[in-house]
């Protein structure tokens, strides 16, 4: 299966700017969806287990929202600088060219990363157990694995082998969908 997505990817992604423009919104709201998804199971959860709040009301509120505030704003200025390349952060429209700048200097993947922290800030928020240690770091554990894995059916790309931390990793690595046979050229220049 894992295959047949990074097929997917590489046809759409080095296909036509057309095909691009249409399946990257509807990716985009896939993800977004799922995100939804999860944050609403875990608040579900909570009240079938019947959970306690993890914490008060003004220690929730201000730590919650720096959170989300810290997340969105890591978010917005990876997208920022994927837009600035004519890239979108969606796998099926990415950069033409590597992007090394800003947050990218730091981690592999600072829109996940971003997502992550926001996804801790709305646990905090809502006092949500769930959300704090279970599928938060659920999330977590299924995006690495899907750059993983994304990463091993690439090929051996030394840009891509390194370290799996996603929050802050030397040194600079690449956008885990780029297109094969580019990142493959440039490893070859290292």
């Amino acid at each position: 299966m894992v295959e047949e997505w990074t097929n997917l990817i590489y046809k759409v992604a080095t296909g036509s700017w057309k095909a691009r423009i249409v399946i990257a919104p509807i990716v985009g709201a896939s993800y977004i969806g799922f995100i939804v998804v999860f944050v609403l199971l875990s608040l579900t959860v909570d009240q079938w287990l019947n959970l306690p709040k993890a914490f008060s009301h003004p220690v929730s509120l201000i730590g919650g929202f720096t959170l989300i505030l810290c997340g969105f704003l890591l978010t917005c200025l990876s997208i920022a600088h994927f837009l600035r390349v004519r890239g979108t952060p969606v796998p099926f429209s990415p950069p033409p060219i590597l992007v090394v700048a800003g947050p990218y200097r730091f981690t592999r993947n600072p829109m996940l990363t971003g997502i992550f922290i926001q996804l801790f800030g709305i646990a905090t928020v809502y006092g949500s157990l769930s959300l704090l240690f279970i599928f938060t770091p659920l999330f977590i554990i299924i995006n690495v694995w899907d750059l993983h894995s994304t990463k091993s059916s690439l090929g051996d790309v030394r840009m891509m082998n390194t370290s799996p931390c996603l929050l802050l990793q030397r040194p600079i690595l690449v956008f885990a969908f780029l297109d094969a046979a580019t990142v493959r050229q440039r490893s070859m220049l290292h």
